[in-house]
């Protein structure tokens, strides 16, 4: 049951990084992940991850996709982030997820590589300038047709469930979250952004621990 939370010292630590109580804060899907302390090393444009996370490739509240091979799941490889940004994402989808029962899971498409570092056009499609020390996950909208994949064209989007996506990110701390520039999304100024190429998915970033 999407409803069922558990409190720990794992759920004290999310609270305080995003604002939750404990009970609310513990996810089911806590226990699907190996945990450990990571380290975002310089910038999300020209860095690095130490110690990263994995985000397993689907569970009761999301699902993986790769934007380059339009398939889930998501390759291992393309997986990785740091505790905190795995922590914040598992924890706003699944609140998502309670606040929506009937909704689709949501879709999570690149976050970073397993050490970080460059993650170009070499690695497939358009690649990306950032997502290099594991603050950046890139996230689907939500369908209309309720359909567990990519929307790949502005109309399929579920616009009220995408606002509320946003919202939540914004609320859970995100530094930034990029939205395409044909989508009626909106947010604070300085933290909701339009972006080319973001019609697809939004862009979320989080401040690195300690900031």
């Amino acid at each position: 049951m999407r409803g069922l939370l558990k409190g720990s010292l794992a759920g004290a630590f999310v609270a305080a990084a995003v604002a939750l109580s404990p009970a609310e804060a513990y996810p089911p899907a806590f226990d699907q992940v190996h945990w450990r302390s990571s380290v975002a090393v310089g910038s999300p444009n020209d860095g690095s991850l130490i110690r990263g996370v994995q985000l397993p490739s689907q569970g009761p509240d999301w699902f993986t996709w790769n934007l380059v091979r339009a398939r889930s799941p998501n390759a291992p490889w393309r997986r990785w982030g740091t505790d905190r940004l795995v922590r914040t994402l598992l924890t706003v989808l699944h609140e998502y997820g309670v606040a929506h029962p009937a909704a689709p899971r949501v879709g999570v498409a690149d976050l970073s590589r397993p050490h970080g570092g460059d993650f170009g056009p070499e690695f497939g499609g358009l690649g990306h300038g950032s997502h290099q020390n594991g603050l950046d996950v890139d996230v689907l909208y939500p369908r209309r047709d309720h359909r567990e994949l990519v929307a790949y064209y502005p109309y399929q989007v579920d616009l009220h469930l995408s606002q509320d996506l946003v919202n939540r990110f914004v609320r859970a701390g995100a530094k930034y979250v990029f939205v395409g520039p044909h989508l009626r999304l909106t947010g604070p100024r300085r933290r909701v952004q339009r972006l080319i190429y973001h019609d697809e998915h939004m862009h979320v970033r989080i401040q690195a621990a300690g900031r």
